[in-house]
């Protein structure tokens, strides 16, 4: 899997739009025998505000933070920013890409990337003759 952007290491990146900053989020991926699973750090992010799109090969994954509501509170200190998310990759043809499955739970976000069976490291047997 090729990502189609680069990311800073130290701090995530954000993008000024008209409406709230787009951040990239910070992305870890991890590789079994039989699949890849990438996990997307989106706090703040819920089940209906996410959107992951696969087209060309291509998986995008958009979520959408809603504004909290602080009226009523007089801001102390403010180091949070509320922002969207984006982030893209491109994907080889060692992933099957009609049995791709996504998650989140506690603002992570766990895409599992199948990889097809021809990709799929085998054991040969040697016997003697």
């Amino acid at each position: 899997m090729t990502e189609t952007r680069e990311m800073t290491k130290t701090e995530p990146r954000a993008v000024e739009t008209q409406r709230e900053p787009l951040f990239m989020p910070y992305v870890d991926i991890y590789e079994t025998t039989n699949e890849l699973i990438l996990l997307a750090d989106m706090p703040g992010v819920g089940e209906g505000d996410i959107d992951i799109d696969l087209e060309k090969g291509v998986l995008a994954l958009r979520g959408r933070v809603k504004p909290q509501d602080m009226s009523g509170f007089k801001p102390l200190l403010g180091e949070y920013r509320a922002g969207d998310y984006y982030r893209a990759f491109t994907l080889s043809n060692e992933i099957d890409e009609t049995r791709i499955t996504a998650t989140i739970k506690d603002g992570v976000l766990r895409v599992v990337l199948p990889k097809v069976e021809h990709v799929k490291a085998k054991k040969i047997a040697v016997t003697t003759g």
